[in-house]
């Protein structure tokens, strides 16, 4: 995606926070990530970023096998890999430094960056905080999802 799309394909960001909460069944959030997911269309963006901080957290939280399946099945054609490009990064660091006193998450801030290259609108997250306090350059907001 070469920072151009469709203009009819919806496209959403995904965050760690909801595919962490779709693999885990013993997160609060189970239930609803597992409804959204299977009701989500479109294209499914997934940062590069958010791989090694996902595949991190189910192996510490629930196992290395839930890890895997997890890293397999975002790699298939219901998801795609979106990698950070120079633009991105240094759309990141200028987020970085303006909300610098908010201390923006790594993989919050490529989302953002992410977000305003592909005129994305929905972020699926369970994480709210840093994507609240966030003003995009080519919104008023994003829209938050489950």
């Amino acid at each position: 995606m070469n920072g151009t799309r469709n203009s009819t394909a919806k496209i959403v960001l995904i965050d760690t926070s909801f595919l962490l909460a779709e693999a885990s069944p013993r997160d609060r959030n189970h239930s609803v990530a597992r409804r959204a997911m299977q009701t989500l269309t479109g294209l499914r963006l997934v940062p590069a970023p958010v791989l090694p901080e996902l595949f991190y957290m189910l192996k510490s939280r629930v196992d290395y096998a839930t890890a895997i399946n997890t890293f397999r099945r975002l790699h298939t054609g219901a998801f795609r890999i979106e990698p950070l490009t120079e633009v991105d990064m240094t759309r990141m660091d200028e987020i970085m430094t303006q909300y610098a006193d908010n201390a923006f998450d790594f993989v919050d801030v490529s989302i953002m960056a992410l977000a305003e290259r592909l005129n994305v609108s929905e972020i699926y997250t369970f994480d709210r905080r840093d994507f609240m306090a966030f003003r995009p350059a080519h919104r008023p907001y994003l829209r938050l999802l489950p």
